[in-house]
């Protein structure tokens, strides 16, 4: 197969699953993908379509069940100085974090297993990269899962490989941790031309950080495209099958039950989460012309405070927040 400039590893018509005596378990088949250097992937689906084994299959890890990975790099100890791979599994061993990060240089090392002064140059430039310098000498056991899988990531980087391969490296963290995990990734793909795949369920952030999403299909496939685009042409939907979620939106649906109509004007975030609040305590929200009768709240600002200005039954109120507001209505 020859390699499109750039492109880093190809599958082609490769299927993964698993093959037992008594019968060939496909989760994928006939996929056909590529990643590129300076393209941060996100790999998606619902639980249990095969993830991990798509991930281990493309770093060797796994054998396919048909199919072919190629690679733009060759020889005996191609794979481990090319692709650094993170997985879910929690390490259980009694060592501080720079030891575990140093371990992404054993594919460098001569026979008698001594870190030269590149390999700690590299250990170095990684601790630094991830902003791990406070948790270098603490033992990983002491770690948050925040910490541990930002250390897991400093190891890949050690190993300075152009590929690498995450499995759902946010899983089980706050929304900040998730957040500086999916930057620190696409700063990677920018700053130092690396190609890396993360599978991951962060919907919200993978609209927001990929290049390109690789979307599990119905027919063990895999569907590619810009994030953008598979929300607007329903993909996205028609595979997670969201309850009550409009995608396009971004928004839960709220069920109207207070049979109160409310017109809002306004601009700027504070006009966006008041229709968000107005909508999740059960009132209709109207940005059309407003009619005799109903209820019109302007978002407005005073001394670059907001201000919510309430007409209710020829009443005007001035209130101060968000909650006050909903009370008076």
């Amino acid at each position: 197969m020859v390699m499109e400039p750039g492109i880093k590893l190809s599958a082609a018509q490769l299927s993964v699953g698993f093959n037992t005596n008594r019968a060939i378990t496909y989760l994928f088949k006939d996929v056909n993908v590529s990643l590129k250097a300076g393209q941060l992937v996100c790999l998606m689906g619902p639980n249990g379509v095969g993830k991990s084994s798509l991930i281990r299959t493309l770093a060797g890890l796994q054998k396919p069940l048909a199919g072919t990975v190629v690679y733009s790099f060759h020889g005996p100890t191609a794979v481990p100085k090319n692709i650094s791979v993170v997985l879910t599994n929690r390490i259980h061993a009694s060592m501080m974090a720079e030891e575990l990060i140093a371990y992404g240089r054993y594919p460098y090392v001569s026979w008698n297993v001594s870190l030269t002064r590149e390999d700690r140059n590299q250990i170095e430039r990684a601790i630094d990269r991830t902003e791990i310098r406070h948790l270098a000498h603490r033992q990983i056991s002491e770690l948050s899962d925040g910490q541990m899988q930002l250390v897991m990531i400093a190891r890949a980087l050690a190993q300075d490989t152009p590929i690498i391969l995450l499995d759902e490296p946010t899983a089980h963290l706050d929304l900040n941790n998730r957040v500086h995990i999916m930057r620190l990734l696409r700063n990677l793909c920018r700053e130092m031309n690396k190609a890396i795949l993360v599978s991951t369920h962060e919907l919200d952030l993978a609209l927001q950080t990929a290049d390109l999403i690789w979307l599990s299909g119905k027919d063990k496939n895999i569907l590619t495209g810009v994030p953008e685009d598979l929300v607007l042409n329903g993909l996205f939907d028609e595979i997670f099958q969201f309850k009550g979620f409009d995608l396009k939106t971004g928004r839960i649906a709220h069920e109207a039950d207070r049979k109160v109509n409310v017109v809002l004007t306004g601009s700027g975030h504070e006009y966006l989460w008041t229709r968000n609040a107005l909508e999740r305590a059960g009132f209709t929200v109207d940005t059309a012309q407003s009619q005799a009768g109903q209820v019109h709240v302007e978002v407005t600002y005073e001394e670059s405070k907001p201000r919510w200005v309430l007409k209710k039954e020829n009443r005007l109120f001035t209130l101060s927040s968000i909650a006050e507001l909903i009370e008076v209505i």
